[in-house]
């Protein structure tokens, strides 16, 4: 009985932790505002089945990633992208939910108001599409974004268009198209001042994010 009444006060704890943590979000951009809920959820779920603070702990780890892993393979596929994006402007990074995120800026993606993909970054999707055919449980989301030039409904799919563009490029390499999500944010999502030009081209870019699902346990 007190262990049960001891998991039903941590599970109305993180009940409150996770209200407020929403109240909070408002500010986030959707990526942080998902991986921070998911990583409330996930520690109420790890409170109410975990018996113990550990479960809590787990649980919030597992709500974060999403059910993704980093993985041996993960690192491996970091590393080369590292190499072959270095000195080019790309940046490659493991997210906090545990993807590999590739952010490639318009002097190597696309040209000003356009979709079709530069010579530059042909080299780049070679490298990632490497390999992805025999890892089954990988996941591939694309995002496109605009500076805050033109009007939305330029923008808009203009983002989603250059996301395409990149998928369609991973497919012609045999990445199974089932597995690659695109969609577009137009200018909503800037890293960067919209008033200057440098930071209009750093908004300019696409978002590439690999993720490996964690194989269910028999």
């Amino acid at each position: 009985m007190s262990k049960l009444l001891t998991r039903s006060r941590t599970a109305v704890l993180s009940l409150s932790a996770l209200a407020l943590l929403v109240s909070g979000c408002a500010n986030m951009t959707e990526t942080q505002r998902d991986t921070a809920i998911g990583a409330g959820i996930g520690a109420l779920a790890g409170a109410v089945i975990g018996k113990d603070t550990k479960g809590a702990a787990i649980g919030a780890g597992v709500g974060a990633l999403g059910g993704y892993v980093w993985s041996k393979h993960m690192q491996e596929k970091k590393a080369a992208m590292e190499k072959a994006t270095a000195g080019t402007g790309v940046s490659v990074s493991q997210t906090a939910d545990n993807q590999l995120k590739l952010n490639i800026p318009s002097d190597i993606s696309f040209d000003t108001g356009r979709s079709n993909i530069k010579p530059n970054l042909q080299p780049i999707l070679n490298q990632f599409a490497q390999g992805l055919s025999s890892q089954p449980n990988t996941e591939i989301r694309i995002v496109g974004h605009t500076d805050s030039t033109g009007s939305d409904a330029i923008n808009n799919p203009l983002s989603v268009d250059r996301a395409n563009s990149a998928r369609d490029y991973l497919m012609a390499r045999g990445v199974d198209g089932r597995r690659i999500m695109t969609e577009g944010r137009g200018s909503r999502e800037p890293m960067a001042d919209n008033g200057t030009d440098a930071g209009r081209a750093r908004n300019r870019r696409i978002e590439i994010f690999l993720a490996e699902r964690a194989v269910a346990q028999q």
